[in-house]
């Protein structure tokens, strides 16, 4: 606790150019547990960059975290790159602005040229800027859909998806070098851009993004046709001009925009948890329906590079899982392109290993190759930078992830909210024309490949400890492999840490060709999966349940009786 006490009080002494972290200081003197939380440790620089929550001290996001992970960046682009150059941006969230400025001149004070939105802007634009003005890195200051409190800053490479594992060690190396009060080089930001080391991103480069998303649609004609009514929420993010623009360029009929969530605020007055997989994100969306005839509710996180939506079924409206919206996607893309003789030859659909498997049998039916990659959008971009080497990015027709990211072309090397938004609502207008709800094309899609629901557990890990005892439930699990879940036999356990796969029916092994990751997956006897890990950016666990059943009736038991015994496994 001592050197605890010397990190506070070298912060009290230090931290003076935020007055709000001298005030958070003095306001937790004497209180151990406080200063502890904020000192225990540094915020840690993974693929994922930084995530924590705003305030004072090493475990917490501020501008000297923030210039600190900064200055590493900037000593290892610096490195490896000649003249380096790197884009910024940022979201709505409290202080986003302030670090991406700050950020922006730790990068100038070291020779690197800025290009920075002039205005919040979302994470796939930022993608798109980094690949367009042959950046060497991006950084976005965000934490995606996660509680006011909290932000976050991620970095990428060249090709627009987030740092690779060999980068993003790199960098920390050169972090954990510098020290973050007098290890940082520093400059003025306004400085900067009058002197041209920090240039504000032009109107051309916003226009540009545009027209590669309205490239991505398959049926045009339909969204001018089909009169879609629309009520929109971006949930005071990111999303408010793009996506309306775009919707706007499309020809979407009629979009209402929900008041409240409007204008970009970082408290998210109305939604706490700003996240578009929750009911209570689509509550004022809901209420602005009443008395509508809309046909669909569309919700973007404030980052927007995740899209949720609800459709009507009657009277009320339905939310659609991230697995639905990407099956929906599959089954209509893959379908129209055909229709229109436009399918290209081997194409290739892009999930992750915690994606529903009810994307391989639609992708079957196309004879369309699935490809397989852990969790995190980067693999997919990854997967699309390669095929583009390979002058084949036509056979990309869209990746997706269960939590709600989706990407189709390849302007972008992450999720997009901008053009899975626009896809929603061309593929809503196209079975509108032919007398079908989205909920009514999910049902079809469960009548014709068979039913498969899928959910996630969230179990969180607070405070010092909650690493530890995450770190203890997987070694546990490691050491004692269920044999069942629910009565259900274990048949094959997947270790993407140690890169072994083992059907426990024939005895065999074979190799998992992954990255290396902390992922343990099940599949049991009739097909049904848990898979578990813990989450990248988040203090929790999260069990991935997929249940099989012959009706929707006897999958809904399945889910239920996994999911209480994947709890009891995990002892939580």
């Amino acid at each position: 606790m001592n050197d605890i006490n010397a990190l506070y009080k070298q912060w009290l002494e230090c931290a003076s150019a935020d007055k709000d972290l001298i005030e958070e200081l003095k306001g937790i003197e004497g209180d151990n547990d406080a200063i502890l939380d904020r000192f225990y440790k540094n915020l840690e620089f993974g693929t994922a960059g930084l995530r924590g929550v705003i305030g004072a001290g090493t475990n917490r996001m501020n501008v000297y975290t923030v210039n600190q992970a900064t200055q590493g960046l900037a000593d290892y682009l610096n490195a490896n790159f000649k003249e380096p150059s790197v884009a910024v941006a940022y979201d709505s969230r409290i202080k986003s602005d302030v670090f991406a400025k700050s950020a922006a001149g730790v990068l100038a004070a070291n020779g690197i040229k800025v290009y920075i939105y002039p205005e919040l802007v979302p994470t796939p634009m930022l993608s798109f800027a980094v690949r367009r003005l042959n950046c060497a890195s991006g950084i976005i200051i965000t934490a995606s859909h996660n509680p006011s409190k909290y932000n976050g800053y991620k970095c990428y490479d060249p090709n627009g998806y987030q740092m690779t594992d060999e980068a993003a060690a790199a960098t920390y190396s050169y972090i954990l070098k510098t020290d973050m009060f007098t290890g940082v080089k520093t400059m003025d930001f306004d400085e900067a851009v009058k002197c041209g080391k920090i240039e504000y991103i032009e109107e051309w480069l916003i226009n540009e993004f545009y027209e590669k998303v309205l490239a991505c649609r398959v049926n045009p004609d339909a969204v001018k046709k089909a009169g879609l009514k629309v009520i929109y929420t971006p949930l005071n993010g990111t999303g408010n001009k793009p996506v309306r623009k775009i919707l706007e360029l499309a020809g979407v009929g009629e979009v209402t925009v929900v008041k409240e969530q409007e204008l970009p605020d970082g408290n998210f007055p109305t939604c706490p948890y700003p996240n578009p997989e929750i009911r209570q994100a689509f509550e004022c969306a809901i209420k602005t329906a009443e008395g509508t005839e809309a046909d669909l509710l569309l919700a973007t996180d404030p980052d927007c590079d995740r899209v949720g939506i609800a459709v009507r079924d009657g009277g009320d409206f339905v939310l659609m899982t991230g697995n639905e919206v990407g099956a929906m996607f599959c089954e209509y893309l893959l379908s129209a392109l055909k229709e229109k003789n436009e399918l290209p030859e081997n194409p290739v659909v892009v999930k992750t290993i915690v994606t529903t498997p009810l994307i391989e049998a639609i992708a079957s039916a196309y004879n369309a190759e699935v490809a397989d990659l852990l969790t995190g959008f980067k693999y997919i971009g990854e997967l699309v930078t390669n095929l583009e080497k390979k002058g084949e990015e036509n056979r990309f027709i869209v990746g997706m992830e269960e939590s709600y990211g989706y990407l189709r072309g390849t302007h972008a090397r992450d999720k997009d909210a901008v053009v899975a938004s626009l896809l929603i609502c061309e593929m809503a207008s196209y079975y509108k024309l032919k007398g079908m709800s989205l909920k009514q094309f999910m049902d079809s899609i469960y009548e014709k490949y068979g039913m498969y629901l899928n959910t996630v557990l969230n179990f969180a890990f607070e405070g010092a400890s909650g690493m530890q005892k995450m770190s203890e439930i997987m070694t546990t699990l490691r050491a004692n492999a269920p044999e069942e879940f629910a009565g259900m036999e274990v048949v094959k356990i997947s270790d993407y840490s140690l890169s072994v796969s083992r059907d426990l029916k024939n005895n065999t092994e074979t190799e998992i060709t992954l990255p290396k990751s902390n992922v343990l997956s099940y599949v049991l006897t009739d097909s049904s999966k848990v898979i578990v890990r813990p989450s990248g950016t988040e203090p929790k666990i999260k069990a991935y349940i997929t249940a099989c059943g012959a009706t929707r009736a006897e999958s809904e038991k399945k889910e239920k009786i996994i999911g209480e015994s994947v709890s009891k496994i995990l002892g939580v």
